[in-house]
């Protein structure tokens, strides 16, 4: 095997403020999400959705407890019936004033 194959190129994400935890290892949440949320927050994308899935719910608690850490975050809720149930958190961020 080569280098490469331990290695892999890093895969690039749209960026559309929907964003699907179900292919990621739950020890990449962390840096994820504030990545994720940062880069949206610069394109001026103020309202997201956070797919954990329902599960038994520790995937939704990771990801709860970091969005509480994320001073980007305004609030955060569970999704309605109609978009998501508790599989899917909604979020919304602060849309701080321009620099001057």
């Amino acid at each position: 095997m080569d280098e490469e194959d331990y290695f892999p190129e890093p895969i690039q994400l749209l960026i559309d403020g929907s964003l699907d935890l179900h292919l990621f290892r739950p020890s990449e949440i962390k840096d994820l999400l504030q990545d994720y949320i940062a880069e949206c927050h610069a394109l001026g994308i103020f309202e997201l959705r956070i797919i954990h899935g329902k599960g038994k719910g520790v995937l939704r608690r990771l990801v709860h407890t970091e969005l509480t850490r994320i001073s980007l975050v305004r609030n955060f809720r569970l999704a309605g019936e109609e978009a998501g149930s508790w599989g899917t958190t909604l979020v919304s961020l602060h849309r701080l004033p321009p620099e001057a």
